[in-house]
């Protein structure tokens, strides 16, 4: 196990050395692939989304995925650190993608080498996957239909080694509003300016009625407004956009036809990929964290849990307050603490089985 916590920390330099951002995380797929070569473990490649099967995979067997992406944001203009340079200084790995998501993928992928090997009571399988931090199409959403169904996926990201049980997802819907034309001097023409803000002052105040165990309240937010084209004429149009970051009590399209029932606007969503998510109160991973002290929360931060349809959790080494800021860095300690966290938690759920 410390050979693999030392290698875990080559690969994740490497992997911040080689820039990945989303859409071009072909080198990092390259370096993943390199990994499990050395290791002599078999491997399969889509896009720039890579993932392996244990070594005794049995089609009669559940599977737990064990997930996490190698994409990372743009660095932003606050660096005083070169973002591409994997620099260690007082205990903390320095480097774009270190927090998110790196740490948490190469425990991960560090825990599956572990177990690759041995009889296990189910299949492990282990993704790294493209275009997370754009949700992008070619990214878990085309990876999924080649994985076997699965009884468990353990997504990967920066939670402080606290279990997400819940997630809220995302729709952005774009709203319009009709009025008719006039002229501004004159009492002629519905303005829609003043239509939408009716609907504006509406969600303002809008309260879902179902409230998330975990997550709170789905909270919707006015983003964007565009109306009018000069002073003087009466806008005809106008368009808003809405935030809507939605808990596991309601489904995408209950909120939509909430939102529709309540607003004058014609409402269009833009996506419905981004699913809310939960597990349920008695499956076998909540009794796990429960055996081992970890502590369970509702995630507000989006992730490729969104796009998995099965029971998930999320968990990993790193705080997402780290995450997409300047000087990005994660302890090597973490990286330590994240693996044993990961074998601790496929042990004790073996143990169970």
């Amino acid at each position: 196990m410390d050979n693999l916590k030392a290698e875990a920390i080559e690969l994740l330099k490497k992997l911040i050395e080689t820039p990945s951002l989303s859409r071009e995380e072909d080198k990092t797929a390259d370096l993943i692939i390199d990994y499990l070569d050395k290791k002599k473990i078999g491997w399969i490649r889509s896009a720039n989304n890579v993932w392996a099967k244990n070594r005794h995979f049995n089609p009669s067997l559940p599977s737990i995925l064990l997930n996490s992406h190698h994409d990372t944001v743009k660095p932003n203009q606050g660096y005083t650190k070169d973002p591409f340079v994997a620099d260690i200084s007082d205990g903390k790995l320095y480097g774009l993608g270190s927090n998110d998501a790196g740490g948490c993928l190469v425990s991960l992928l560090a825990a599956f080498v572990h177990f690759y090997p041995m009889q296990l009571p189910f299949n492990l399988l282990f993704a790294a996957s493209a275009e997370e931090e754009i949700s992008g199409k070619n990214g878990m959403e085309s990876l999924l239909p080649q994985l076997p169904p699965l009884e468990l996926a353990i997504v990967g990201e920066p939670t402080l080694l606290q279990m997400a049980v819940a997630e809220k997802g995302l729709v952005v819907i774009d709203a319009t509003v009709k009025g008719k034309a006039g002229h501004a001097a004159r009492e002629e023409g519905i303005n829609a300016l003043y239509l939408a803000l009716d609907d504006l002052l509406k969600i303002r105040d809008y309260r879902f009625s179902r409230v998330s165990p975990y997550l709170g309240n789905t909270k919707v937010s006015a983003t964007i407004i565009q109306a009018g084209s000069q002073h003087n004429v009466v806008p005809d149009t106008c368009t808003y956009t809405l935030d809507v970051r939605v808990t596991d009590a309601y489904t995408l399209q209950e909120i939509v036809d909430e939102l529709d029932d309540a607003l004058v606007a014609e409402l269009t969503p833009r996506s419905m990929r981004l699913n809310p998510s939960h597990i349920a109160s008695d499956h076998r991973i909540l009794q796990v964290a429960d055996q081992l002290g970890i502590s369970k929360y509702g995630s507000p931060t989006l992730s490729d849990q969104a796009l998995i349809p099965y029971p998930s959790v999320k968990i990993g080494p790193g705080d997402s307050a780290r995450s997409h800021t300047p000087d990005e860095f994660i302890y090597l300690e973490e990286i330590n603490q994240g693996i044993d966290l990961y074998t601790n938690l496929l042990a004790t759920y073996m143990s169970r089985s």
